[in-house]
């Protein structure tokens, strides 16, 4: 088990920061870590000669009503797991150390990839996502940040903001991690009661579904996904949508090349993501 330093201010991060050597990589998590997350840092172990593991619970993103109060807090856990996966660094800051001046005034628009989907469900979820994000790559000064697929909406944006906003640092996906019953791996899959847990197998099934006939075009695959996900009553879709993934907008039926297929539902109080690549209408 190696040694983890660990940050908590900015004067903390800066010093232990000159101290790393060589190339420097960036996994950015709210805790509650799981093997999704260990996956992002055996990624970042790869391609770098040293990683950060930022452990922030950020409140811009978190809108009204929703779980950060009940958001699992398992810091002494998380810091086990990234001394066991050879993480260097831990900056584990409070609010008051990444919004010193209290809620920011000014922050990163999502714009319009930020107002659809999850942003409709969720408004002004993604401005605090971009924001908190800008000031990690800011303080942490990596050369790469890894994120996971299973957030694609997020991940589309991140890449954006870093391409439109000049940062000097590569974005890498690292593919979904999912249960052996094919759940993605989520720190909001311990609310599954196990009747819950179940009913949002439904999921997973209804992409595979979907990916399944993608030679067949859009429609069969909106179609066989759609099959699925109405024979499971339990869990309460909020969307299930086929888009280019560039630009988040529905496919038409003509439409041959690379997509994804995307899944929000609401399976007893727990609101669940899930996504898939594929490529439509080529055998």
């Amino acid at each position: 088990m190696s040694s983890t330093e660990v940050a908590r201010t900015r004067a903390e991060l800066e010093a232990a920061r000159s101290r790393l050597t060589g190339s420097v990589a960036v996994v950015m998590t709210m805790g509650a870590l799981h093997a999704g997350h260990v996956e992002l840092v055996r990624q970042a172990r790869k391609r770098a000669d040293s990683v950060i593991m930022t452990i922030f619970l950020n409140p811009l993103q978190f809108g009204p009503g929703e779980d950060l109060a009940k958001y699992p807090r398992t810091f002494d856990a998380d810091l086990k797991l990234c001394q066991e996966e050879g993480v260097d660094l831990v900056f584990a800051p409070s609010p008051d150390v990444v919004y010193p001046h209290g809620d920011p005034g000014i922050r990163v628009s999502a714009g319009r990839l930020g107002r659809t989907l999850e942003g409709a469900a969720r408004p002004g979820h993604f401005d605090g996502v971009l924001t908190v994000v800008a000031k990690l790559l800011h303080l942490t000064r990596p050369g790469v940040a890894f994120f996971g697929q299973k957030d694609a909406q997020q991940l589309l944006m991140i890449r954006r903001m870093v391409r439109d906003l000049d940062y000097d640092c590569e974005i890498v996906a690292v593919p979904t991690v999912r249960e052996p019953d094919g759940l993605a791996l989520s720190s909001r899959n311990t609310y599954l009661s196990e009747f819950d847990r179940e009913a949002a197998r439904a999921l997973n099934r209804a992409l595979e579904a979907g990916r399944a006939v993608s030679a067949e075009g859009p429609g069969a695959v909106r179609r066989a996904a759609r099959d699925v996900l109405v024979r499971e009553p339990l869990a309460l879709v909020d969307y299930l949508v086929l888009v280019d993934p560039e630009t988040l907008d529905d496919v038409p039926e003509w439409y041959r090349g690379e997509a994804v297929l995307l899944v929000a539902a609401r399976v007893g109080r727990t609101r669940l993501i899930d996504n898939v690549p594929l490529t439509v209408g080529v055998r």
